[in-house]
């Protein structure tokens, strides 16, 4: 095999900058960011681990890297990934997951925060990484830091602003319910579907009067001969029932694009209905009753309204929980410089490669246990042709 392969994801970071003086350079910075890459999709987590999954797979490593120095050792990955741009490394990620994108329909991308709760010394506020989740495609789209989860409604614009989203339906959770926001969605060519909370007490309070008023109304006995009210009559209603481990959840979808009462409504860019999910769960003889309310461009049909709330739903149990429990976010202890935000990026390039490869019908685990014990299998998983 000859050097530096065309690996299809290699090749969109061999133009990243590398910010070590040249008496520095002891090693290339693609044979750093390759080994650092293989380690994670081996179940690796640390800068030592790189280390250790290099020397133990050195041999195998110098038929395809340069490794003029051998294998970094874990103080040198440590002030390459503190150093390294983030902007930059970033922007190298955003590429190459347009180029893994397959067009979907009314794609739904998630936008949404998770704290790196372990990547700060005692004087520092918690880090946050805000990601963009596309629900069909299964890959992490982007990403940007932020010092803490109330400056999301900073971050989300420019993250926004550097994806293609024509099509697209843009779920955000409360944090990110800004009017701003909704026009930078529109802008790009796109719909939302937005999360109301306490955040907007006003328009939350409205919007959920409205509709507990008309579904109480719908679901009360009509007199014969008597007309439903307007917005009984505009309010579509769609309902799943769930079963799972003696856990029954019922979800009733309620949409409405009755707006004529809601005075604030040309200032939500785009803004066309109203929606209102009503879970019911049951379990252990237990019944709990949770209703959230929401803000969208989409027009009345509330299948769709449904899909993307659940799609929304799906970033929990599909980034955030595969990061944390089986890729070790959250027992990360890198705080220097730049390298728990390259990190974070790092992880989220290593689960694309694992969540797009399809010849294994296993989970995540799975496939980094067999990566780590299948050089073809970690080469597949890298894109070279095998």
């Amino acid at each position: 095999m000859q050097k530096h392969p065309k690996l299809s994801l290699i090749e969109h970071f061999k133009d990243l900058p590398d910010p070590r003086v040249d008496r520095t350079k002891d090693h290339e910075l693609i044979d750093v960011l390759t080994i650092a890459i293989c380690t994670l999709l081996c179940a690796g987590e640390s800068f030592n681990d790189m280390e250790d999954f290099g020397k133990a797979k050195e041999e195998w490593f110098k038929t395809f890297l340069t490794l003029k120095n051998g294998i970094p050792s874990h103080d040198t990955f440590n002030r390459v990934f503190a150093a390294l741009c983030p902007v930059a490394f970033g922007d190298c990620f955003m590429a190459w997951t347009q180029s893994l994108r397959s067009a979907v329909a009314q794609e739904i991308v998630a936008l949404d925060g998770k704290a790196l709760r372990r990547a700060l010394a005692a004087d520092q506020n918690s880090k946050v990484i805000v990601s963009a989740w596309a629900h069909s495609n299964r890959l992490v789209l982007g990403q940007l830091k932020v010092d803490d989860k109330s400056n999301e409604i900073t971050a989300l614009p420019r993250l926004l602003r550097a994806l293609e989203l024509t099509g697209c339906i843009v779920t955000v959770d409360a944090m990110g319910t800004q009017k701003q926001i909704a026009k930078e969605i529109k802008e790009a060519d796109a719909d939302y579907v937005m999360a109301l909370k306490g955040n907007h007490e006003v328009v939350h309070e409205e919007v959920k009067s409205f509709l507990d008023a008309t579904v109480k109304e719908a679901a009360a006995p009509r007199p014969p001969g008597k007309q439903p009210s307007a917005a009984v009559a505009g309010l579509a209603t769609l309902q799943t029932v769930e079963k799972d481990h003696g856990r029954m959840e019922t979800r009733t979808y309620y949409q409405s694009a009755v707006l004529d009462w809601f005075e604030d409504r040309g200032q939500w860019e785009g803004l066309k209905t109203i929606g209102l999910v009503e879970a019911e769960r049951e379990m252990g003889g237990k019944q709990t009753v949770e209703r959230r309310y929401y803000l969208s461009s989409l027009p009345l049909g509330v299948e769709t309204f449904a899909k993307a709330v659940r799609g929304h739903w799906s970033v929990e149990n599909s980034l955030h929980w595969v990061l944390d429990v089986q890729m070790g976010e959250d027992d990360s202890r890198a705080r220097t410089g730049h390298a728990a935000e390259n990190l974070a990026t790092l992880r989220r390039l290593a689960l694309n490669l694992l969540k797009r490869e399809a010849t294994k019908k296993r989970g995540i685990r799975g496939k980094q246990l067999n990566a780590s014990w299948n050089h073809a299998y970690l080469l597949r998983l890298l894109g070279v042709p095998i």
